[in-house]
């Protein structure tokens, strides 16, 4: 898990795809709903590690799906991550090896390349079963879409458990 921070901003996450219009921004989402409920001062972005999609809304499929669960998806608009970024954030989560690979690249120093992981490395069960990317759904169908749902909320479940205990933790150290 990552290292411990210097409290100076809210705890800043960023879940990062290839393009941001679909596993990435649902992360976003369901994390933001996550903190909010649990009255957590988290920033929460997404973004992509290509320019494919910048400007583009999420895909109508990942909406759906969000929706159909209760969440809000709109207004949504597909980014790539910026290495400068780093700088501002704590934890960088990558939805497949090769997203963490770029973004390790891309990191400038060792501590920054430190903040990226597997999104799914949250979710005790997916560590369990050794199966720590999630996969693109968006050349799938609906199913596929409610795979990736399924599994990117229970690693965000798993992420917003993890930072709660790390803002519990650096709040004991101030303190």
């Amino acid at each position: 898990m990552p290292e411990a921070r210097q409290v100076d901003r809210p705890f800043h996450v960023s879940v990062v795809c290839t393009g941001n219009i679909c596993r990435s921004p649902m992360g976003e989402v369901i994390l933001r709903d996550l903190f909010r409920k649990a009255g957590l001062d988290v920033t929460v972005d997404s973004a992509g590690t290509t320019r494919w999609e910048v400007g583009s809304p999420m895909d109508r499929r990942a909406v759906a799906e969000l929706r159909r669960r209760g969440y809000e998806g709109t207004g949504h608009v597909a980014r790539q991550f910026e290495p400068g970024w780093f700088a501002d954030t704590d934890l960088v989560l990558a939805a497949d090896a090769g997203h963490a690979s770029v973004l390790r690249r891309w990191a400038r120093t060792k501590e920054d390349a430190a903040k990226v992981h597997l999104l799914r490395e949250f979710d005790p069960a997916a560590v369990a079963a050794g199966t720590l990317e999630v996969d693109d759904p968006w050349y799938g169908d609906e199913e596929d879409f409610v795979r990736c749902f399924t599994e990117v909320e229970a690693a965000c479940r798993g992420v917003a458990s993890w930072v709660a205990g790390e803002l519990t933790a650096s709040r004991r150290d101030d303190g």
